[in-house]
């Protein structure tokens, strides 16, 4: 992971800014190096270094028009709508699973964890492999194998099949939490991150929400087994789209191309693109990126509070899985495709989130704009700038919890409560997004382990909670279960107001964040 890191946070900056005319004539500006030792400066021939020409190179994604960039993304985030769709759709089958199966249902959440746990580990295996063989082809394979992986759910005779099936399927999707946030930074420039970033952060949450809402429907009137076979069909379009229509965009590997082109071109073996001086295998970078999650977890306070906060936002939208069965089936007696519609409240609040990604990139180019006029670089910003969505979003999230859990009665009119769970699916929307963009912004040459931290520790939440979530609100109420989740929720709420207040001093005394 170390090569992708060094390339994106240092060298690809550099490229961006430059002003080489040609790649017969470029010269390194400082030493390419990170704390790793990756790539030996000593070893690049500064003369015939492979870089963009200029700032207009067609060959750079960044320079694609908008439109293509954005249908790109958008293919992108659909990749990943699907993936989260698969984690929850899969709790609609539970009713007609422990009947086939004969297991009970604790055993049948089983499927949901392992789908989970496999996200989780995926992004530490996958992240570093796009960093030596590009975007392009980790998408494609990863989306292959989800496919196939789908088929023995489809057609699975017992439940251990089902779990383990459900394991891998989850690990191959997991290539759309890892990779696609870097495609997102390959395409635009650090001044257009908020609104693409803004995308790609709802659709891993857009997917959940939605999918006991057409699960309910599926279950509701035919085979369990359809609900996989929709998948299959859904994932072949994707996996045409992605043949067709999804270039590379990993810089470093796109600069290998253009060095392979200009040594055929001039007979000259001496221009080198920066990823081709790595001394590292492929062994050695995998290694390290299942280490240096845990490293920053462990040294970075703002990476574990953050990682932490979203964690807990998953491990709830996972535990609603279950717990909204029991509410709106125990309260007001709703059949099973009245509660998958119930979680249009969570995918309104979701939505509008997303819709109020112009007020926050006002906002955010307001600060830059303070920061130039206080005497800064002209166009700077600070990670800290990222934040105040999730500010808002730490405020909102306990609110929803309150409002869902003390409208659950049988005589307030079962549309309050939804009103209350889109205020959280608002909330937890705004605190991605802006965690998401801080952690990148903050870590540009550790953003693909920082991210890989965020989507362990959320696994890990995701998969445990759902697995007491209907015991909870049985045993403690379901007013007293959702102010449970409130009360965690208010406890990590200062964390986003303390990051923006004081995180530039705490990263001047960190040792992996940008100073």
């Amino acid at each position: 992971m170390a090569v992708g890191q060094v390339l994106e946070g240092n060298t690809q900056h550099r490229m961006d800014n430059s002003a080489t005319s040609s790649p017969e004539k470029t010269s390194l500006e400082s030493p390419l190096e990170d704390s790793t030792g990756c790539i030996d400066p000593e070893e690049i021939e500064a003369d015939f270094e492979v870089r963009w020409d200029d700032h207009n190179d067609p060959a750079n994604p960044q320079n694609r028009s908008k439109l293509h960039r954005w249908f790109i993304i958008c293919v992108v985030s659909i990749g990943t709508f699907c993936v989260t769709y698969t984690s929850s759709v899969y709790t609609t089958t539970y009713d007609q699973i422990m009947n086939e199966f004969r297991c009970s249902e604790t055993v049948a959440t089983l499927g949901l964890t392992s789908f989970v746990c496999g996200l989780g580990l995926g992004p530490a295996l996958l992240a570093p492999l796009s960093e030596f063989y590009g975007r392009r082809p980790i998408y494609l394979y990863s989306l292959a194998f989800f496919l196939i992986w789908l088929i023995p759910s489809a057609v699975a005779q017992n439940i251990q099949t089902m779990i383990i099936a459900r394991f891998f399927n989850g690990l191959a999707g997991s290539a759309f939490l890892s990779v696609a946030g870097g495609t997102v930074r390959d395409l635009f420039a650090r001044n257009e991150l908020q609104a693409p970033m803004m995308v790609y952060s709802a659709s891993p949450f857009l997917g959940p929400a939605l999918g006991p809402l057409v699960g309910g429907f599926i279950n509701q009137f035919t085979s369990w087994r359809w609900t996989f076979y929709t998948l299959m069909i859904w994932s072949g379009i994707l996996l045409v789209c992605f043949i067709f229509f999804v270039p590379e965009t990993y810089h470093p590997v796109l600069l290998r191309e253009k060095a392979v082109r200009v040594r055929k071109e001039t007979g000259n073996e001496n221009f080198r693109a920066p990823i081709e001086n790595a001394n590292r295998t492929i062994l050695d970078t995998v290694l390290l990126s299942m280490i240096r999650p845990f490293h920053l977890l462990y040294f970075e306070h703002m990476v574990l509070n953050l990682c932490l906060f979203s964690a807990l936002l998953m491990g709830i939208l996972y535990l609603f899985f279950g717990a909204f069965g029991v509410v709106f089936e125990g309260t007001h007696h709703f059949q099973l495709w009245q509660v998958g519609l119930t979680f249009l409240g969570i995918f309104v609040g979701m939505v509008v989130a997303v819709a109020l990604d112009p007020l926050f990139s006002r906002n955010y180019n307001r600060l830059v704009q303070q920061r130039e006029a206080a005497g800064g670089e002209p166009g700077g910003s600070e990670p800290e700038f990222r934040l105040p969505p999730a500010m808002l979003g730490a405020v909102l999230v306990p609110i929803g919890l309150f409002f869902f859990g003390w409208t659950s009665y049988k005589s307030v009119h079962w549309i309050v409560p939804l009103v209350g769970s889109g205020i959280f699916g608002m909330g937890e929307v705004l605190l991605f997004s802006g965690i998401f963009t801080f952690l990148v912004d903050a870590y540009p040459m550790y953003a693909a382990s920082a991210l890989a931290a965020n989507s362990l520790v959320r696994s890990c939440f995701g998969a445990t909670f759902p697995l007491f979530g209907n015991q909870m609100y049985e045993k403690l109420g379901y007013q007293w279960a959702s102010s449970l989740l409130a009360f965690l929720s208010i406890l990590m709420m200062p964390f986003p107001y303390i990051f923006y207040k004081y995180g530039k001093r705490i990263r001047a005394n960190s040792r992996h964040a940008k100073s």
